[in-house]
């Protein structure tokens, strides 16, 4: 049996080894390369939070669909019917495994699978990326959702954000879900570089596999 971490490693490995080469001058190349790499990752974490005991998900199959927004998303398990998706005003939970098509070497950025810290918020608080509430309100508990956040429902390109926003994020106060600064110094840093760099030109896609837990009042 291998354990959630051996797993997570086992991912990380495969899809790093795709991308040794310098990265192309032509971004969105790069980018879409990268992205279907990551689509069409198996899922390891999220198959089972309690134990990862089974083996991963499959997800060469994978359809995914686009919103009129441009957030695409595909689920990989769906929850119960008979339990409501979340609206606005209800406080949420989720576990994810959070990675990027803009990174030169690797993928992964952050998993609160890892940290055993599930991120949880109030839908509509205005202190989580748009394309993430939009991907958790389509859900139903119990599901596990693969989805593809674009730059306009996730973090600004420089020259489209203020640098009052820039700074929030540069100090990890910015639009959720941020690595936490504090115990994650690590996983921090390598996010701030690529989300929170004003001298970067572009902001690459955010792929998330997303479990939603729940809802609170």
């Amino acid at each position: 049996m291998m354990s959630a971490k051996a797993l997570l490693a086992t991912l990380l490995l495969s899809a790093t080894s795709a991308w040794q080469a310098p990265q192309p001058v032509n971004h969105q190349v790069s980018d879409n390369a990268r992205r279907s790499l990551l689509v069409n990752a198996p899922i390891f974490a999220l198959s089972s939070f309690a134990t990862v005991s089974n083996a991963s998900t499959d997800t060469s199959n994978l359809k995914f669909t686009t919103s009129p927004t441009g957030l695409q998303y595909a689920d990989v398990k769906e929850g119960p019917s008979s339990t409501p998706s979340p609206s606005d005003g209800q406080t949420v939970s989720i576990d994810y495994v959070m990675s990027t098509t803009g990174a030169r070497y690797g993928s992964k950025i952050y998993s609160t699978v890892d940290a055993g810290a599930p991120y949880r918020w109030k839908l509509g608080d205005g202190s989580t990326i748009p394309g993430l509430e939009e991907a958790v309100k389509g859900m139903n508990p119990g599901g596990i959702r693969r989805v593809i956040i674009p730059s306009k429902l996730a973090y600004q390109s420089a020259s489209s954000t203020p640098i009052s926003i820039i700074q929030e994020c540069e100090s990890g106060k910015g639009l959720g879900p941020i690595p936490p600064v504090e115990t994650a110094v690590g996983e921090f840093q390598r996010f701030k570089n690529i989300y929170c760099n004003p001298d970067r030109q572009y902001q690459p896609d955010l792929v998330m596999d997303v479990k939603l837990y729940g809802k609170r009042n």
